[in-house]
């Protein structure tokens, strides 16, 4: 089976969660989703994962910068290390939400293929800036499908519907989540857990 680049499963991610909202209930928008977010804010957010590809690669320069962070676990150890305001994380969400307007299926549509002629224009080594981290986008890239599977889910369990996601995409994103657990400290309590051996504690979270 030929394996799938990051691209693609890019693409591969954001088309199943475009699928799922094409299925929201009009009703559903407003209902509550995840922490203070509505359904719509939830969407919202989640599109952001393509609206920085594309905003990040037009913004990064000619030639590539080097990259201070090598990988996606490097990156998501860094951000979520100090980097996260979660209360501007949550109103971005909510202003998201908003600018998809009133067809937010086709608004999510529009992105991935605004996106995905970013990363056609590309150079192979390029990268991009994220306040102080520059990272490879192929990294770069390894982030945003793990919050389009993650959020996709959210969503998913928001609307009382069923994702489906290739099985590559999700192993790809368990075995980041493990790394990154691994990375902040919480390697033995993740592999005891996926193994049978004890149980994570309540509310656990690798961020």
């Amino acid at each position: 089976m030929e394996i799938m680049g990051q691209t693609e499963k890019l693409s591969v991610a954001a088309n199943a969660v475009i699928h799922l909202v094409e299925r929201i209930d009009d009703t559903q928008w407003g209902r509550p989703a995840l922490g203070t977010w509505t359904v719509l804010d939830l969407v919202g957010h989640t599109s952001r994962a393509l609206v920085t590809v594309r905003e990040y690669l037009a913004a990064a320069p000619k030639p590539p910068a080097p990259a201070n962070v090598p990988d996606a676990e490097s990156y998501y150890r860094r951000v979520f290390s100090g980097y996260t305001d979660h209360a501007a994380v949550a109103r971005r969400g909510v202003q998201a939400g908003e600018a998809l307007g009133d067809d937010v299926a086709a608004a999510l549509h529009t992105l991935l293929a605004s996106a995905l002629e970013a990363l056609a224009g590309a150079p192979a080594d390029a990268t991009v800036t994220v306040g102080e981290l520059t990272i490879p986008v192929e990294e770069y890239l390894r982030t945003r499908v793990f919050e389009l599977v993650v959020h996709g889910y959210d969503i998913a369990r928001a609307t009382a519907q069923i994702l489906e996601m290739p099985r590559e995409v999700i192993a790809d994103c368990a075995a980041l989540a493990a790394r990154v657990a691994a990375l902040r400290g919480s390697g033995r309590e993740v592999l005891f857990a996926l193994t049978g051996r004890d149980t994570l504690p309540g509310g656990f979270s690798i961020f």
